[in-house]
């Protein structure tokens, strides 16, 4: 870190590049949005510095606040906009991590909680040329519809190379 702070990870792929911390000294709650996207958006940068360019989520996790829950989280995206949910994608590069090093059995329940309270519950299955094929079940809603427009004049309605889908 620029700072100096000693902070390990894991770097792992779960849909995105993500850098996964569980030892900080962060606080993760709501009223502490500021902090956590300055410390993450610093550790990134450093993460980045430090040769891995494509992790481009950092994702903190710590004791869950619900009964239910194994973990709660707080994640940053592209844009240094923090996901309100617990990460979908960010879930199956924790999955992979916790199989990996054997801390979660195959089939066994994982509740992650975000950094609101909302809940998503997994698990996984060892994948067939390795890693995990995860299982994942929330509640999500549409935030968000809209409309792609190909322009017939536009060369490159279809891409760079210009051509239409076979």
């Amino acid at each position: 870190m620029p700072d100096g702070a000693a902070v390990t990870g894991d770097v792992a792929w779960g849909g995105n590049w993500f850098y996964l911390v569980t030892r900080h000294e962060q606080r993760l709650d709501l009223d502490n949005l500021d902090g956590l996207t300055d410390f993450t958006r610093r550790l990134r940068g450093a993460v980045n510095a430090a040769g891995y360019s494509q992790v481009d989520h950092v994702e903190l996790f710590g004791p869950a606040v619900t009964p239910l829950a194994r973990s709660r989280n707080f994640v940053l995206c592209p844009g240094n906009a923090y996901d309100r949910s617990p990460c979908g994608t960010g879930l199956s590069a924790k999955l992979a991590c916790l199989a990996g090093d054997g801390s979660l059995e195959e089939d066994e329940p994982w509740v992650q909680e975000s950094i609101i309270g909302s809940r998503f519950h997994a698990s996984f299955k060892p994948g067939p040329t390795g890693g995990v094929l995860p299982r994942i079940s929330g509640r999500a809603f549409i935030c968000a519809e809209s409309k792609l427009v190909q322009d017939a004049l536009d060369p490159f309605r279809y891409g760079i190379r210009g051509q239409e889908p076979a």
